[in-house]
């Protein structure tokens, strides 16, 4: 993960990765911005807009007064669009460098 990252990135693919494994699955609650932000020792108001960022992307719904649910839908929404930004972003450079140390996927694939 880049380290340039702003925190509230970090903290986001780190809730995306939760509802694409299932551990928050759809129709679940969130966690309140406040305990969400004593777990990962960060500021409320950071956990603020990574939740907003969820909310502007519409994979959660907020029940005023109650809290915020995972959509239906979300985590292959979630997953579709990592897939993307894994091959528009991060393959390249890691292809290139398998590139310059004669690696090839078959030799890959057989590490596991």
């Amino acid at each position: 993960m880049n380290q340039a990252r702003p925190v509230y990135l970090k903290l986001r693919d780190r809730i995306a990765a939760a509802i694409m494994e299932g551990d928050y699955p759809e129709g679940a609650m969130l966690p309140s911005v406040r305990a969400l932000a004593a777990e990962q020792g960060a500021n409320p108001l950071t956990v603020a807009k990574a939740y907003q960022q969820f909310q502007n992307d519409g994979l959660v719904e907020v029940q005023r007064g109650v809290g915020m649910y995972v959509v239906k839908g979300a985590a292959e929404r979630l997953r579709r669009a990592e897939r993307e930004r894994f091959l528009q972003e991060e393959w390249p450079d890691l292809r290139e460098r398998m590139d310059r140390l004669g690696l090839d996927i078959a030799q890959l694939a057989e590490r596991k």
